[in-house]
């Protein structure tokens, strides 16, 4: 369906006072979605950048905490563009965003995560001097959780040149909030998407690519990720489903070479086997032993896991043992409803 059919038609807009009245070099684009707990301390970096020529857009996008997150914007309202309109996902959001901004270059900031001060000038340099249409950094992870401390290229690296086919194998990966793109080349790859799926971000990086962007990555930490303890529990699940998702997707919206729908085959029958491990998680945390048995053994056709041998041999011998020992040490991690107990 064409995004003018789908777009929210009511948007309201508040321009600070202090907003700048020239086009300037960079807009900030920050979605905004049961995020008032963290804000203040998101803007409060963009507003500690060395690179001054910004403006930054906040919308909120029919936020059920907008009372709570519209009382601590209050400080800020001078100084940003703010939008609301009906929910509509994040993708629709930071696609209106993107309709109301002038900068020549866009910078996507997600509401909870944090710049480090010289995040804005050293990818604007680093995008300009190596002519590049997108850029991207490393983050720190933070938050409370147990990947406090390490960076997010330590858990999704980047290696080799960032193009349409190491992105799509997972060879480098983008996180949104350290990207820098060209407004034109965003607005050319019809922005991000607003269909019902996931990782939409991850489908304009592909088609910017595949337009013939140039992607780079600066192998420095320049902002803070934040990852919320809370949702930790079934993130390896939601992983998973999001990548099975966007490979499909994929396959429906490039003209894929024989090594590129390859890349595609192998990243989905390794999927289908990670979904498999998480099912079995489920039965053995819901004492369903033969069903957990069932499905690790189908994740091993492919996994071909020593790990997942031993599991399976427990399961006959000693479950109960085996599931003593994972709730005490992983049962958090466990969200997974099967679709048949959805509906029962």
């Amino acid at each position: 369906m064409p995004e003018s059919e789908t777009t929210n038609k009511y948007i309201e807009q508040r321009v600070g006072r202090d907003v700048v009245k020239h086009a300037p070099k960079v807009s900030i684009i920050t979605p905004a979605y049961n995020i008032a707990e963290f804000v203040a301390e998101t803007l409060d970096s963009v507003f500690a950048q060395t690179f001054k020529d910004y403006e930054i857009i906040v919308i909120n996008d029919g936020s059920p905490d907008t009372a709570e997150f519209e009382r601590v914007l209050e400080p800020f309202y001078d100084k940003i563009i703010y939008l609301k309109q009906e929910n509509a996902g994040a993708g629709a959001a930071r696609n209106a965003a993107i309709r109301h901004a002038r900068g020549e270059l866009l910078a996507f900031l997600d509401g909870d995560d944090v710049w480090l001060p010289e995040f804005l000038e050293s990818q604007v340099e680093f995008l300009e001097e190596n002519g590049y249409d997108l850029v991207y950094a490393d983050a720190l992870l933070f938050g409370g959780s147990v990947y406090d401390g390490k960076t997010f290229m330590e858990t999704a690296p980047s290696v080799g040149e960032a193009d349409f086919d190491s992105l799509l194998d997972l060879r480098c990966n983008i996180i949104t909030s350290g990207t820098i793109a060209r407004r034109k080349n965003v607005l050319d790859a019809e922005m991000f998407e607003i269909e019902s799926v996931r990782a939409h971000d991850f489908v304009l990086w592909l088609k910017i690519a595949n337009n013939g962007g140039r992607v780079g990555y600066q192998r420095r930490v320049l902002l803070k990720y934040r990852v919320r303890r809370e949702s930790l529990s079934g993130n390896s699940v939601q992983r998973v489903e999001r990548e099975i998702d966007v490979y499909y997707r994929v396959k429906k919206l490039f003209a894929l070479n024989e090594t590129q729908q390859l890349i595609i085959k192998n990243h989905l029958k390794r999927l289908e086997s990670d979904l498999e491990v998480e099912r079995g998680k489920y039965f053995l945390l819901k004492g369903k032993f033969d069903a957990a048995k069932t499905a690790f053994a189908k994740a091993n056709e492919h996994r071909r896991s020593n790990r997942l041998r031993v599991i399976i041999g427990l399961l006959q011998i000693a479950p109960r043992l085996i599931l003593k020992f994972y709730q005490s040490r992983r049962a958090a991690e466990i969200a997974f409803v099967p679709n048949d107990e959805k509906t029962n």
